[in-house]
């Protein structure tokens, strides 16, 4: 009989052992959850605290200037090109690349109009 008793007492002891650690541990997720909770939190707090302190970007050029200024290099870049292409690789008067008549003389000829 005594064999059967201790080995009742060491099964009451294993079960409430398990009981403690399981409860612990539902005790530590619970924790767990709460810190999660205030770290949401304080990373609230900082996100807002950025915004509150960010000092607005002065911009030198604006975005508007920026493209005004892009759209003119292009342009200048064309009108180059033209009058590389046609003064120089064409043997022709770079300004007459200009002129009104020659493009419409290149016109006439792309659709065979004579």
């Amino acid at each position: 009989m005594a064999t059967n008793q201790s080995e009742k007492q060491s099964r009451r002891a294993l079960k409430e052992e398990k009981d403690a650690a399981a409860s612990m541990s539902s005790n530590k997720a619970e924790a767990e959850k709460k810190d999660k909770q205030t770290r949401k939190q304080q990373k609230t707090k900082q996100n807002e605290e950025k915004r509150k302190n960010k000092i607005p970007r002065l911009r030198i050029f604006p975005i508007w200037l920026r493209i005004i200024i892009v759209l003119i290099i292009a342009a200048a870049a064309l009108v180059a090109g033209l009058m590389i292409g046609y003064g120089v690789i064409g043997d022709g008067v770079p300004t007459d690349a200009l002129k009104k008549e020659t493009w419409q003389h290149i016109i006439d000829i792309v659709t065979k109009v004579e």
